[in-house]
């Protein structure tokens, strides 16, 4: 909870965690403004010393952005830099938005109504903020393109694959939908090119232990009781020795797919990290995109009652034009 004085202390009772006050600030190009509580024993003893000891910014920005009356508090007043440290005060602020090559590809709105918005993301579209990655995201382009500032992602869809991603327009519902894909009662079917093996043995179920540690790359098979499931069956192949191959998760492990494909020996196309982690390439090279796609999503509508089914319309383009997607653009 964000306070604008000394906290009165409370007796040590259990208490539902107190949600976060609304932003005071507007956002900007779909991307909502920093919130920085100051902590019990943080250092500093001013708002402007503790900011300029714990952001990552030059001390010249953070007092241009004070000049400026661009650090507010939960009341959208400016804070002045000489305001005393005081614990549990919350200030808010736009944080500089890093240089970022625009993704060349459209966002198609599939469906949307009163509650969903369900987006149909190209390639290297980020599903949502994170990292170098901040106005190009699906979620700030929708929020900017369709005047939706509450809306929130109800999953995520790694940056390199396309397809389907359902989004939610209601605050107050958002822990019904991603309660849908934590409990697994979202049908989600995926499209994938590949090589193909005539010897796989298809359809199939793999089933591994997958283990993803933090700070590393790519995810990895290890011993022991199995929690990720993928259900692998050949759709169509052809003489030049690709196949097309629809994939239904059973479990929901990062990069899942892609580990289980590779296990197979039919790494999916364009994948940079397996069986090989490739060298990163520049930014802005949108050249030979992973064939993965998000193909269907299917679910019982918690809300409505509905019974929810769509498709993407996008096409995996090693299997369209092979030569187009493996051409040195």
């Amino acid at each position: 909870m964000c306070t604008h004085g000394t906290p009165v202390p409370l007796p040590h009772v259990r208490r539902r965690r107190t949600p976060a006050p609304p932003p005071p600030l507007p956002q900007r190009d779909g991307v909502g403004p920093v919130r920085v509580r100051l902590p019990a024993d943080g250092p500093g003893s001013t708002v402007r010393e503790h900011l300029v000891l714990r952001l990552a910014a030059p001390t010249a920005a953070i007092d241009g952005m004070f000049d400026a009356g661009e650090i507010v508090g939960s009341d959208g007043t400016a804070v002045p830099p000489d305001t005393p440290y005081t614990p549990g005060l919350c200030v808010w602020f736009h944080r500089d938005m890093p240089e970022e090559p625009p993704v060349p590809f459209p966002l198609h709105v599939v469906h949307r109504d009163d509650h969903l918005v369900v987006a149909d993301k190209p390639h290297f579209l980020a599903t949502t903020p994170r990292g170098s990655h901040v106005r190009q995201t699906a979620l700030a382009r929708l929020r900017h393109e369709l005047g939706l500032p509450d809306l929130t992602a109800a999953h995520r869809l790694d940056r390199q694959t396309a397809g389907l991603v359902l989004f939610i327009v209601r605050p107050e519902e958002r822990g019904a939908y991603q309660t849908l894909f934590r409990d697994r009662r979202v049908h989600k079917e995926y499209e994938a090119v590949a090589a193909y093996d005539p010897d796989l043995g298809l359809p199939r179920t793999v089933r591994s232990r997958i283990v993803k540690e933090r700070g590393v790359l790519t995810a990895r098979e290890v011993d022991g009781e199995p929690n990720a499931e993928t259900r692998v069956e050949l759709l169509a192949h052809r003489a030049d020795g690709l196949g097309r191959y629809r994939l239904v998760p059973g479990t929901g492990q990062t990069h899942q797919l892609r580990v289980h494909m590779s296990a197979l020996g039919a790494p999916i196309l364009g994948d940079p990290l397996y069986p090989e982690v490739t060298a990163p390439v520049p930014a802005g090279d949108f050249r030979r995109p992973l064939q993965l796609l998000a193909r269907e999503l299917a679910f019982t509508d918690p809300v409505t009652g509905a019974e929810r089914r769509f498709s993407s319309g996008r096409v995996l383009e090693a299997w369209a034009s092979y030569e187009e997607w493996a051409a040195d653009q």
